[in-house]
């Protein structure tokens, strides 16, 4: 058994040291040393590189293919990530993002915005891009939409779930919406992961999910593997998602053109492996995991990770009534933008499926949605507790 911490450790250097000695022990009584299970990794990443400069790599799939079945599940789990045409009707996602306009401004939103209630989504730069709202009509029916459950039950089946998760029933977790107007300059958002942080090293659960990655044996390391994710503990953080997600995911209100500071990830699954081995090669601190630490977000860079960076890959064009889909594990980033052109609008609904840790969270949605509040997840900000046209549970 590996050192672990259930709640963060009161000394994180020496946790990290401690940790990471440990690790590398486990590895080393496999017969196999830390750079040799690593080389195995890189080659692997290497290649998917390679393929995806090749041949491209956002997956783009019908909704009606999803809805009959016939959709490449093969090529989605080898990319993770994917565009579904026509998810929704496009005069339908027009109107969403009419409604939630005329929701906010009837509201007097824009008077009393106090700005951002978080450095991370503050640091983009337009004001306000994100807005903290919740509980818009439209987006309850979008959460709540036979389309919208159908696409989820998809993208769930993807993953091994067999008494870790549910994959036919959501707990419609609730996010914000993303409001970008013509002639803006973003400065996006850099590269990261949002799954944990050092938790995924530090936890008894993570310790489980990452086993193959802990004990040598890394060939058999599968990262649709839902095993050991659903019920461990998570350490606090202000970037946090308190559920377990599938895939993270985002639905377009907008027409938006492919350069127009987008969605980019690094369309491997299989990356987080080389993540989580990296902290253990001899050139990082003992006490360092590649800049991993808590309350911040997973960081990826140039200095410990550019054979992942290489393969960073934008969505392509996108209509309203479009959605945006990618692993949980995934890396990901929003490109800046300077005088955009034309909107840029989403609501963020991601593939929560019903387990332990989202029955947990469920209880906060509830109460959340019935006093208007903004879920825990999230800063305090309560935008919407006296507006009187907000989605109720009833």
């Amino acid at each position: 058994m590996l050192p672990n911490w259930e709640t963060t450790p009161a000394d994180l250097p020496k946790a990290v040291r401690e940790v990471k000695k440990a690790i590398r022990a486990q590895i080393e009584s496999s017969g196999r040393t830390v750079d040799e299970v690593f080389a195995v990794v890189e080659k692997q990443i290497r290649q998917e590189v390679d393929d995806i400069r090749a041949t491209g790599a956002w997956p783009v799939v019908d909704y009606a293919d999803i809805e009959a079945g016939t959709a490449d599940a093969g090529l989605i789990r080898r990319r993770g990530c994917l565009v579904v045409r026509g998810h929704f009707d496009r005069e339908q996602a027009l109107g969403w993002d009419k409604s939630i306009v005329d929701y906010v401004e009837g509201n007097r939103f824009f008077e009393n915005y106090r700005g951002p209630g978080d450095d991370f989504f503050g640091s983009v730069g337009s004001k306000p891009e994100i807005y903290p709202i919740y509980w818009s009509p439209a987006q309850t029916e979008a959460r709540q939409h036979t389309r919208m459950a159908t696409v989820q039950k998809f993208l769930n089946g993807l993953w091994k779930h067999d008494g870790w998760f549910d994959p036919d029933r959501d707990v419609a977790y609730p996010d914000r919406i993303r409001r970008r107007p013509p002639g803006t300059d973003s400065n996006g958002l850099g590269t990261h992961l949002d799954p944990g942080t050092l938790d995924l090293w530090m936890t008894k659960e993570y310790q489980q999910a990452f086993r193959h990655l802990f004990n040598g044996t890394v060939e058999q390391y599968d990262p649709w593997d839902a095993a050991h994710r659903t019920t461990g503990p998570q350490y606090p953080g202000t970037t946090m998602c308190s559920v377990f997600r599938t895939f993270q995911g985002w639905t377009a209100l907008s027409d938006m053109p492919h350069d127009q500071g987008v969605l980019h990830t690094v369309p491997i699954p299989g990356a987080m492996a080389y993540l989580m081995l990296r902290p253990l090669l001899d050139d990082v601190p003992d006490d360092d995991m590649c800049g991993v630490t808590v309350n911040q977000v997973f960081p990826v860079s140039e200095k410990w990770h550019p054979l992942l960076l290489e393969a960073l890959s934008g969505i392509p064009d996108v209509q309203a009534g479009d959605s945006v889909w990618w692993h949980c594990d995934m890396i990901h980033s929003v490109a800046p933008v300077r005088d955009q052109q034309g909107w840029g609008n989403v609501m963020y609904i991601p593939a929560a499926p019903w387990c332990v840790r989202n029955e947990r969270y469920a209880e906060e949605i509830r109460h959340a949605q019935a006093t208007g509040s903004s879920p825990s997840d999230f800063p305090e900000e309560h935008y919407e507790r006296d507006w009187p046209n907000r989605s109720r549970p009833e």
